[in-house]
Parts: structure tokens; sequence; C-alpha cells
């Protein structure tokens, strides 16, 4: 495929996805959210041989939100194996909203998965035990090529002031002996992960590393080893768009995660990373714009993880 073909399908996602924006609204139950221009849609999409193709508002930046529930797995697995973060978060999709309690309380002893907010802040605590933020913070930097990451502030203190069921959750997991550490603390330490503000070409940096096997193409470094690439992509496939996972994975194929402020980590194996940002947002929580175009890119790069076409740019 030419280059020039790239960008007329990238052009032509960028309206697909502008024609579904009004369907959709912000994260208003975030104030600092609450106040992002709907109408906002960028795509990048950058291959393991090295090419860059950007459309629409790639540059702007806007909080990670549960996108860096990603970034928090792999430095867990990385740092304290799989058997040790699964004895405490299951693998399961769990067919509930991303901030359920149900299931917790419910079904089981332990979150479903690392991917909604139960299993992220178990996540989050284990790390907190062992990092500070602002050692979080490069981390995630580093995996996204990108020094200017940090917290925003203002949302971090807008969503600190509206956390109550996070922190309900936490307290639950808390009676469970699920987590250790302090409940406030480890709170703190997962809003600020999800404060962190980046572009659309952060989330495609940080997709096209696991995309490469977890080799940063920049550097030829390994940031990321093999075995929690593929646990990584395969929560992304199962777990990464909440109670939306499954229908996403059938019309899509490709290991992708959202956030609610806007954006779309998508992962298509040896081919590309592909970041998205657009805050208009379905009733799921997920950029209602980046779910309806990643179909369509889907289909015309050949990017569903079972199919076996070939795919290059000339």
């Amino acid at each position: 495929m030419k280059a020039g073909e790239v960008m007329t399908i990238l052009d032509n996602a960028l309206r697909i996805g502008k024609g579904v924006t009004r369907y959709g609204k912000v994260a208003a139950y975030i104030p600092e959210l609450a106040k992002k221009d709907k109408n906002k849609l960028g795509i990048c999409l950058y291959t393991i041989d090295g090419d860059r193709f950007e459309v629409g508002n790639t540059e702007d930046r806007f909080t990670i939100q549960s996108i860096a529930k990603v970034m928090a797995l792999c430095l867990a697995l990385e740092t304290f194996g799989a058997g040790f973060v699964f004895d405490h978060v299951g693998v399961e999709p769990s067919g509930e909203a991303f901030n359920s309690l149900v299931e917790l309380d419910n079904r089981s002893n332990r979150p479903f998965n690392p991917m909604i907010n139960s299993g992220a802040i178990t996540v989050a605590s284990m790390l907190e035990g062992r990092y500070s933020i602002e050692e979080m913070q490069k981390y995630m930097q580093d995996v996204c090529e990108d020094p200017e990451i940090a917290i925003d502030e203002a949302v971090f203190e807008s969503e600190m002031a509206t956390c109550a069921r996070n922190k309900a959750i936490a307290y639950l997991l808390k009676s469970k002996q699920i987590i250790d550490n302090d409940v406030e603390e480890s709170v703190t330490f997962y809003t600020q992960m999800c404060a962190m503000s980046v572009t659309a070409r952060n989330l495609a940096t940080f997709g096209l590393l696991l995309a490469n096997d977890g080799i940063q193409l920049s550097t030829g470094k390994r940031l990321i080893s093999s075995q929690t690439v593929r646990m990584v992509q395969t929560i992304m496939l199962t777990c990464g768009m909440y109670d939306g996972s499954g229908e996403f994975a059938l019309k899509t194929g490709i290991p992708t995660k959202s956030g609610v402020g806007g954006g779309l980590l998508s992962v298509a194996q040896k081919k590309m990373g592909i970041g998205i940002y657009g805050p208009s947002l379905d009733e799921k929580g997920n950029c209602i714009a980046g779910c309806e175009l990643l179909g369509y890119i889907s289909e015309a790069f050949h990017l569903h993880i079972f199919d076996q076409t070939e795919w290059k740019v000339e």
C-alpha cells in the first residue's frame, strides 16, 4: 500500500469518526473533563517500519485516565512477576461497568481483571508500595518517549474531589485483604497515574513499543519482556473496552484500551501502534469516534488479529 493511500484511509477514518461524535458525551462526572471540546479528534498510526501517519488533533494534551492501567500492569508484571500479580487480580472479563463493585462484592474475592477500577487500584497499590509517583511518571515518559508527560493538577484535584466510589472500591479491597497498603495513599497514587497528560502521539508510540514485542524502535532497547507484552495485549483484547470488550473485539480484532479522557491505545502486533484522541464517549465510557473509525481502519489495513493478510507501506 502506498503512503498516499494510507493518508486517504486515515482522512476517511477521521471523517467517519467526526460523523458520530455528536452522539457521545464528555466525561462530565469529572468536572475538569466536562470542559473538553467533544468535537476534537486525532489519529496517529506508527508502523514498525518507521512510518508515521497523523491526522486531526494529534498534538492536543489530555489526561490518560484508564490507559494508565496498561502501563501500570506492564510495570507490575516486570517488577513482581505474573504469579504474584494474578494471585491478586484475575484475567476474566467482568461484564460490568468499569467502576462496578458488584462483581467484587458478590461474585469474587479478587477483582476480575486489571482493566477495571478494582483491579487497577489493586495493581496501583502494589506499585505504590515499591515506587514513588515520580518514578511511575518517569516510566510513562520512557515508554511514550516524551519527557513532558506530567500530572495535570487541575484534573487530579477534580478527580480527588469526586472519587468517593473509587475509595469505596479500595476500602472493599482492603476489607477482603486484597490490598495491604494504606487505602488513601493507594487511591491517590492511582488517581495521579490517571491524571498524567499525554497526546495521541504518545499513545501511538507506546502502542508501537508493544507491537514491536517490547523493543523500542528508536533505540533498539528492550523495555518490556516478550512475556509481559503477550499477556498485556491479551488482556487488552478481552477486557480493555470495559463491558463493550467482546463486541469491540469482534468488530476490530485489535487489542485496545480506552480512557474516559478520550484516548484509545491500540496495538496491531508486528504492524503498528495506534493512538486516538476524541473526548466524546459512548455509554460505556469509550471514545465513540475511535470505536467507529477503528472498525474501518481494521478492515482497510487488515489489522484484525485473525486476519492473515500481509500489510506493508511501500
